[in-house]
């Protein structure tokens, strides 16, 4: 009870005390420093360097605001751009290296995953002296209404908001980063989602038909990277918590499913441990290559949404990535998770993942961003399980986004919870598709303020072994409004 008290007050003190930073560095007009100009020039020179190299004549002088804003991509920790056409696309050449290495920030998602070079980067943007510093904000009010027997309605609060701070440490760059979540607010049971399972609401009993609210504190972390070169570096990252190697860029981070407030199905199989309890991450990046690895914690998070829980590092996991070009990013994945499951805690889990994301720039403010994903669960002991997910978002001059996402799953412990039913069906998995379609228009408020309103709706291919309890046609919807600081 100690340890949680006092990792919870903690931990609070330091992401409230976060982002408090983060938003004085947009209100108040603090002038930038002469250093933070040549510390960080793309390629990681030191501070030193960059001095004597330079003489008097050619130093930059004082810019007279510190605020930047950038388009795109929320919660990915960037760092702002400090030439003259703030807001520009970022190039190869001017833009700013990103936590990892000496290479654009827009690379960057969730953890220490990869996103392609093309995908936005988002945020309000300000340096303090030597710190730069990001926050952004999004907030989601949703209806909900799951149809079939099994469905229910529900209207709840989502969203995330993080922040970060960067600076340049001799031939390295230190990063931290906190992001909190509005959803443990909206109860132990999260909300109705038709064919997901995972966690628990009470520590005794698995969420069956619902999506699980994340923790309050989604990621409390720092950074280190070391420039060997123009074009490499090695890098480490510790997390209470965090999220290791294993798997793409989660959800609420992908460029091409951030718009839809619904989770996918497919979560457990892909990116449920981007919420870890103690995780450090070690790497390194040559070029358009990155290899990392991970210790972490395997257990899922608890039912206790608002407390920081004790680290641990029984799992292992490690990861390849590549951006060929621009416009992809590919992963490949392998996890061995300890006693992944609260309710199962004899059960280990080996996973499996890769996948693929393509971001297209087109026209003007236009973008087109497609990821595919496979993931697997090797269940020790237990069962194999694939999943499949295919997302995909068109944005249209900042203010239209058209998405959707279908995703093939081997469903496994739906209807456990049933009185008198078989074992042999308990456990038994089924073939579950899904398909969501939806959108959202966006109103500017102001420079660095949205309003969107949203809806989505989603159809199942139910198996006929789910069909006396779904029913045939279980169709459902989410209405939606949101508030999008950036």
């Amino acid at each position: 009870m100690a340890l949680r008290f006092t990792s919870h007050c903690c931990s609070a003190l330091f992401g409230i005390g976060f982002l408090v930073a983060a938003y004085a560095a947009v209100a108040q007009e603090a002038p930038l420093a002469e250093a933070s100009h040549e510390h960080h020039q793309h390629g990681g020179s030191s501070p030193s360097k960059a001095k004597k190299s330079k003489p008097p004549s050619e130093k930059k002088k004082k810019a007279p605001a510190h605020e930047h804003k950038h388009s795109g991509q929320h919660g990915t920790p960037a760092a702002a751009n400090h030439s003259s056409h703030s807001g520009a696309p970022h190039d190869h050449g001017d833009a700013m290296k990103g936590f990892l290495g000496p290479y654009p920030m827009n690379r960057e998602a969730s953890g220490t995953s990869w996103q392609p070079d093309a995908s936005p980067d988002e945020g309000v943007h300000a340096t303090i002296g030597d710190w730069m510093v990001m926050w952004h904000a999004l907030i989601n009010g949703v209806y909900d209404n799951q149809g079939g027997p099994r469905g229910d309605q529900r209207a709840f609060t989502s969203g995330m908001v993080m922040g970060m701070a960067q600076r340049q440490l001799g031939d390295g760059t230190l990063g931290f980063r906190a992001m909190l979540s509005p959803d443990p607010f909206m109860g132990p049971r999260g909300y109705p989602l038709l064919f997901a399972a995972g966690e628990t609401a009470d520590g005794r009993t698995l969420l069956v038909d619902r999506q699980h609210p994340h923790d309050l504190f989604m990621e409390l972390a720092g950074t280190y990277s070391y420039s060997l070169s123009a074009k490499s570096s090695v890098f480490i990252y510790a997390g209470l918590p965090g999220e290791p190697a294993l798997g793409p860029p989660a959800f609420m981070h992908r460029t091409s499913g951030m718009d839809n407030p619904e989770a996918p199905i497919s979560h457990h199989w892909l990116d449920s441990t981007h919420i870890t309890f103690g995780v450090v991450t070690v790497g390194a990046v040559v070029d358009t290559w990155k290899i990392d690895g991970s210790a972490f914690r395997g257990r899922e998070p608890d039912q206790h949404r608002f407390d920081i829980e004790a680290p641990r590092l029984d799992s292992f996991s490690a990861r390849l990535s590549w951006n060929p070009v621009r416009e992809l990013s590919a992963q490949v994945s392998w996890g061995r998770i300890h006693s992944p499951e609260q309710l199962e805690p004899d059960v280990d889990e080996d996973r499996i993942t890769a996948s693929l994301i393509y971001t297209q720039p087109f026209g003007d403010n236009n973008l087109w961003s497609t990821t595919f994903a496979w993931g697997r669960k090797m269940m020790r002991p237990g069962d194999t399980l694939d999943a499949f997910l295919l997302e995909s978002a068109l944005i249209l001059q900042k203010r239209y986004t058209l998405f959707l996402r279908t995703e093939r799953i081997d469903a496994h412990e739906l209807l456990h919870d049933l009185p008198g039913i078989d074992p042999g069906l308990a456990h038994a998995s089924f073939p579950v598709f899904k398909l969501s379609v939806g959108g959202i228009y966006d109103i500017p408020l102001s420079d660095h303020v949205k309003f969107g309103v949203g809806g989505l709706v989603s159809k199942y291919g139910v198996p006929d072994g789910l069909t006396p309890f779904y029913g045939s046609d279980p169709t459902s919807y989410m209405l939606f409004i949101r508030l999008k600081v950036s």
